[in-house]
């Protein structure tokens, strides 16, 4: 395939932008060469499709560090009795309600929901924590199935958590190793794993334990952390350490092992995270709508964590994040000057691909290069002030929009053309799907 007349947005170390520009991919769905001009005529021949940008940007697809599908059907659903006053409350009256009304046919469906949402929206890499306490033999085989189905890309584990019971518990630890073990067989550059547990204040510590004798080699772990104070208090209580501390001490951190939400780490877990070299991610909207409070994210970049972009199960439209995290931490800090662009540049783009290259065994995206895979956007985006290597960012912040994206592939391949899916009947999963939830809410009102 060849793709002309694009005004690309490379991504790359120089932050190239190219005006009028050709991207040519191979029969891989690799990037082979992009280059500014025409198209040279020897490389036109009979195999290859050409495909005209008409001075659309075309520039990487986006990827989300944090998310949870199994969320979905929360979307306008009422809380009985009096809202929740706090995040603790939040979790008990919500989300630990909500998760033990999935079965496996809402696990399907919830991810679907999501992921044409992420297709829509630009976001072709997902990187999700999944939980469903009644249903969790065999739920991220269904869900790496609605991955596949849509095209797009995701790392899956299953949320261990002690607050079920052990023998949840244990299942949810069987879960992950065998879809570890199953993904290590077929692999694949779509699905990754990891060993997924839910946060330090419902774990004992023998699930701990267990998890990390257990976890397969090379295999990182997923788990919330200090995303409210209860759980460091939590922790203190245990174990009279801090939950970074706590997590350390049973080999919890690693290269491989995301860290969610860290707001409210203190220096010391700041330097025990950057010592282990563990990711972190952060999610704006999250930590507004239950709010926890914000994490000092310019300060753990400037420690030397690699800070990246969730969304932690809101919309996929990802630069919806890049905007709340601009503007909600100039008004948390009462200053301007805090988070500017080129931060959330390095989070949700630099951060995201490095942190995909490393759980996807050296998968290369994010980024317009040669042997990269070509998973790219085309967005209708008509700039009236100049757009260049030093601004774009802010671009993306103030003028980009993600009804703008007009087309969208992963590894070559087409998901959305002018705005339209190819590959999925959207219509007909959207009715199916509320049909589905409107059982889940049944199940979750009848728990009150």
């Amino acid at each position: 395939m060849i793709i002309k007349n694009a005004n690309i947005l490379t991504f790359n170390k120089n932050l190239q932008i190219i005006e009028n520009g050709t991207i040519e991919i191979n029969s891989n769905g690799l990037i082979e060469s992009f280059s500014n001009g025409q198209i040279k005529e020897k490389l036109v021949d009979a195999d290859k499709e050409i495909i005209n940008a008409n001075g659309q940007f075309v520039m990487p697809s986006n990827i989300c560090a944090h998310t949870h599908f199994y969320g979905a059907f929360a979307r306008g659903l009422y809380i009985p009795g009096e809202p929740p006053d706090a995040f603790p409350e939040i979790l008990a009256k919500l989300w630990w309600k909500l998760d033990k009304s999935l079965d496996a046919e809402a696990n399907y469906f919830s991810a679907m929901v999501c992921l044409i949402d992420a297709v829509k929206h630009g976001t072709t890499t997902l990187i999700d924590h999944h939980a469903s306490p009644n249903s969790i033999s065999g739920s991220l085989d269904i869900i790496e199935k609605s991955v596949i189905e849509t095209g797009v890309r995701a790392s899956l584990c299953y949320e261990v958590t002690d607050r079920d019971g052990k023998e949840r518990s244990k299942e949810g630890i069987e879960e992950n190793i065998r879809f570890i073990q199953k993904t290590k067989e077929n692999k694949n550059h779509f699905i990754n794993a990891m060993f997924g547990l839910h946060a330090s204040l419902t774990l004992d510590d023998d699930t701990l334990k267990t998890a990390r004798v257990n976890c397969p080699e090379s295999t990182g772990f997923h788990i919330h952390a200090a995303e409210h104070l209860v759980d460091e208090y939590n922790s203190l209580s245990k174990s009279g350490l801090r939950v970074i501390d706590r997590l350390n001490e049973y080999g919890i951190l690693g290269s491989k092992t995301l860290v969610a939400h860290g707001v409210h780490l203190d220096t010391s877990e700041i330097n025990l995270l950057v010592k282990n070299k563990t990711w972190l991610s952060h999610q704006p909207r999250s930590n507004m709508n239950n709010a926890v409070g914000l994490p000092n994210v310019e300060s753990m970049l400037r420690a030397g964590i690699p800070v990246c972009l969730g969304n932690d199960g809101f919309s996929n439209a990802m630069w919806e994040e890049w905007k709340s995290a601009y503007l909600v931490h100039k008004l948390h800090n009462l200053d301007p000057r805090r988070m500017p662009a080129n931060l959330i540049y390095q989070m949700a783009v630099v951060n995201n691909r490095n942190l995909v290259n490393k759980l996807f065994d050296g998968l290369r995206i994010g980024i317009i290069e040669k042997g990269a895979a070509a998973d790219l956007m085309f967005v209708d985006y008509q700039p009236f002030t100049e757009i260049n290597s030093a601004n774009f960012p802010w671009h993306i912040i103030f003028g980009f929009r993600e009804s703008m994206i007009n087309s969208l592939m992963v590894n070559g391949k087409f998901l959305m053309r002018d705005h339209k899916l190819l590959f999925i009947d959207e219509e007909n999963i959207h009715k199916e799907a509320l049909k589905v939830s409107k059982r889940v809410w049944e199940l979750y009102h009848s728990s009150f």
